[in-house]
């Protein structure tokens, strides 16, 4: 019988009681890393239960826990009236690499092989935990009928017809929920879609990433407004379009200087937000919308139109989408139930001709194999209940009430700072503020009066000095408030 292992486990295994990870798994994933590194040598005994843990000073149930997990996961084996020894056949074949206890006790703090990194996805920050904060235009999440959501989730859950949910499904989303989602679309947008015409994704910036790169090789020319949703310009570059910019007036994107665009070079897509325009929260004109149409028709390309801020009109019906007129099949339409319910829901869809959907289907199962089953039956059953239009009701005229008062304000007491026109729909005002300011000053004098004032909602350079506050997120009370914080920053000292 062959003695136990004589090696410092007190240097090999360290115990870190300020986690939440139990002690006998800390040590039993410890001690796998040393059999891996050959610190542990196939074929040797461990210490006795009792022994190992007077070294370790635990409790020796907490060692033979360890060591069941051992036996468990196949590393070791347990010989009776022997004790317990390293398996001679490991359960995978590993590296061995001379004891080193860092090796042991941490993670790597890098790769030791180079890899390419992109500036242009460096990812914006959250926003910290300050009290208010101005964002580019989320709803209130308080707003949500969270108990009503809550009691059909549950439903589902306890509902075994309902375990069909658990496993894998269609890639172009819940049949249910599509069914439903083409209904409230035709209902609510003028579409003439089906179930079939819909692939649901995580949300809109998910639904751009896919078009993007199922409709767009490098060197392609992607038409942009001046100025444009930033994410959506990175995912164009990161699949190598090269981007043209074409000026935003009043009544949208310049169709006349799209026009002249076709003319002189191949367009392969032309990305929009027409209701309402990001960031100027312009409305894109019925008129534009129908040349728009036209020429997409007439030179070839997509229209990827983004319909994020549609469920939020204060000045009678909506113009419908582009979508809505396409008798030509150049419409990618998306949008989502992040901004009309709450960011949380990572829920949208993708509405185009069958051909598209059943091809970007298959290209889905690379990234995401399907949708959240249970979340899209829940919105379904919402929305054939009429739930989710009743909230978006209620919701509008809330959200129009503090637009009202937001503006007030704005006019109010600061005024003489900036000009801007009131938004005839959406949760954001662009304001164009007096060029001698330094908006990036305002943002840390906001901050220091626990006021988030994100950098991205900041526009500044030599031919504009504007911020697109976002309203929806804030109460009357908060809006008061979040607007006396603004007028301070702006008449603080440097």
């Amino acid at each position: 019988m062959s003695s136990p292992v004589n090696i410092p486990f007190q240097s090999v295994i360290k115990i870190d009681r300020s986690t939440d990870h139990p002690v006998y798994l800390q040590i039993a994933r410890q001690l796998i890393n040393a059999i891996q590194r050959g610190v542990l040598q196939a074929g040797s005994q461990l210490p006795g239960s009792r022994a190992l843990a007077m070294v370790l000073q635990v409790h020796r149930k907490t060692i033979i826990a360890a060591f069941d997990e051992l036996d468990a996961q196949g590393w070791t084996e347990i010989r009776p009236n022997k004790g317990t020894f390293v398996r001679k056949e490991l359960p995978q074949d590993a590296a061995v690499k001379p004891y080193s206890a860092g090796l042991l006790t941490s993670y790597p703090e890098k790769t030791g092989y180079q890899f390419r990194k992109s500036m242009l996805l460096d990812a914006l920050t959250l926003s910290p935990n300050t009290g208010l904060e101005f964002n580019d235009g989320l709803p209130d999440i308080r707003l949500l009928p969270l108990e009503r959501l809550s009691k059909v989730y549950g439903g589902i859950l306890r509902s075994k017809t309902n375990y069909r949910h658990f496993g894998y499904s269609h890639a172009e989303g819940n049949v249910f929920y599509r069914e439903m989602l083409a209904d409230y679309l035709n209902n609510t947008r003028g579409l003439h879609i089906k179930k079939e015409n819909i692939l649901t994704t995580r949300g809109i910036h998910m639904s751009i990433y896919m078009a993007s790169s199922m409709l767009i090789d490098a060197g392609d020319v992607v038409v942009v407004g001046d100025l444009s949703y930033y994410l959506a310009n990175m995912c164009f570059q990161q699949c190598g379009a090269r981007l043209q910019a074409v000026p935003v007036d009043k009544e949208g994107i310049s169709t006349e200087a799209v026009r002249e665009l076709c003319k002189r070079q191949k367009i392969r897509m032309l990305y929009l937000t027409p209701h309402h325009h990001y960031p100027t929260t312009v409305t894109l004109s019925a008129e534009r919308r129908i040349e728009l149409l036209n020429l997409a028709a007439q030179y070839g390309f997509i229209i990827l139109e983004d319909d994020y801020d549609y469920d939020f009109h204060y000045k009678g019906n909506a113009v419908l989408p582009l979508a809505s007129a396409d008798t030509n099949g150049m419409v990618v339409y998306i949008g989502s139930f992040c901004k009309s319910l709450a960011p949380g829901f990572r829920s949208g869809y993708l509405v185009a001709p069958e051909n598209l959907i059943l091809e970007m289907a298959k290209f889905r199962r690379l990234v995401d194999r399907q949708g959240d089953m249970l979340m899209e039956q829940a919105l379904a059953e919402l929305l054939e209940e009429k739930e989710i239009q009743r909230h978006l009701k209620k919701a509008v005229k809330i959200y129009q009430d503090r637009r009202d008062l937001f503006t007030s304000l704005l006019r109010k007491e600061l005024g003489g700072e900036l000009t801007f026109d009131a938004p005839p729909g959406g949760l954001s005002v662009w304001t164009k503020w007096n060029p001698d300011l330094n908006l990036m000053r305002i943002s840390k004098n906001c901050t220091k009066m626990n006021l988030h004032l994100p950098q991205e909602l900041l526009y500044q350079n030599e031919h504009f000095t504007a911020m697109r506050l976002g309203f929806g997120n804030l109460n009357e009370q908060e809006i008061t408030m979040a607007v006396d914080v603004l007028s301070r920053a702006v008449n603080m000292e440097e």
